[in-house]
């Protein structure tokens, strides 16, 4: 996981009021829930006490309860009470405090803050506000992959493989030849497209002779935040949760307002959101199967020209990884 960044983690609905939610996310055991103030909390999932998972026990007012001994935390990991002490005491509960962690909630998702500094003002959260408006229509759905989420990602920036694993959805035609692709890292954003063609024995065209598309391209934004823009008004993005270094949860989102009427932009998101599971769940297929499980810059793989975006993707994830340590200076 690249560190100091934000990650989006879940989806907000998940977190229903006076409930206590369960995770692991980024190889965290974590606990989320919303006190009765409407404040997101997020502890790690361990009493300080007796080591207990904090996980089972309930909310409490505008604390968590532990299940054990019912000691009671804030969401900033701050103990509050301790029954058994009782009311008159005067012990100093701070050697009871619980790691939190930062959590913010925007467009329909949780973040969670990944690191050890806090974060400034120019850690802005990951989105494609450029491109998704709040009049769009908008619907979810959510897939688990047993593959690291690095893989996830790069087979989403993967334009070689859509004649093969998507031969009878949106790889039809048989266009196997890989023209380019263009790439580019800009303000943060990376973006690309397919220039595919059929085979008729000419050479692939360079890079330098491609295109990004405007209208129908793909873009990531570090650290696991991916916009397929199908067209203008209409695409999907996809918040690639790391749960662990095996396993990934995809949460994928359908945006739409190609129409000035609400509901039919829903309906046409609703419609969408099953042919984007059968579209992922080809690549699921095939990805999980990908060893290591996470990538690297540096690798045994042989890659191929077509591969010019997942090359760029290593690139930055380490001079990013190697940024944030202090290691090294990114440029843009």
């Amino acid at each position: 996981m690249i560190p100091n960044q934000w990650y989006g983690i879940l989806p907000s609905h998940d977190i229903k009021s006076g409930k206590l939610v369960s995770i692991l996310r980024l190889n965290l055991h974590l606990v989320l829930f919303r006190n009765q103030s409407g404040e997101l909390g997020c502890v790690e999932d361990q009493c300080s006490h007796r080591g207990a998972g904090l996980g089972g026990g309930k909310v409490k007012g505008d604390c968590l309860q532990c299940p054990f001994h019912g000691l009671e935390f804030l969401p900033n990991g701050d103990c509050r009470f301790i029954p058994a002490s009782g009311k008159a005491s005067t012990e100093d509960l701070s050697r009871f405090h619980v790691k939190s962690y930062i959590v913010k909630e925007a467009h329909g998702m949780v973040y969670l803050w990944f690191g050890d500094k806090k974060p400034t003002e120019r850690d802005l959260l990951p989105f494609f506000e450029e491109y998704v408006y709040d009049t769009y229509a908008h619907s979810m759905i959510s897939d688990h992959w047993n593959s690291h989420y690095s893989r996830c990602i790069e087979n989403q920036l993967d334009v070689v493989h859509l004649p093969f694993v998507h031969y009878n959805t949106i790889g039809r035609g048989n266009k196997m030849i890989v023209n380019g692709p263009a790439v580019e890292y800009k303000n943060g954003l990376l973006r690309t497209s397919a220039s595919n063609e059929k085979d008729n024995g000419q050479a692939p065209k360079k890079s330098d002779d491609c295109s990004i598309s405007n209208n129908m391209f793909l873009g990531f934004h570090f650290p696991n935040v991916w916009l397929n823009h199908i067209a203008p008004k209409y695409m999907l993005i996809i918040y690639f949760a790391p749960v662990d270094d095996e396993n990934t949860i995809l949460y994928i989102h359908t945006y739409c307002g190609m129409t000035k009427i609400g509901l039919i932009n829903y309906l046409i998101t609703a419609i969408s959101q099953p042919i984007a599971y059968i579209i992922e769940r080809q690549d699921r297929r095939v990805v999980i199967t990908q060893k290591p499980k996470p990538s690297s810059f540096h690798t045994n793989e042989k890659l191929l020209t077509g591969d010019r975006p997942i090359v760029l993707y290593r690139k930055l994830r380490q001079e990013i990884k190697q940024a944030v340590s202090g290691e090294k200076q990114i440029i843009p």
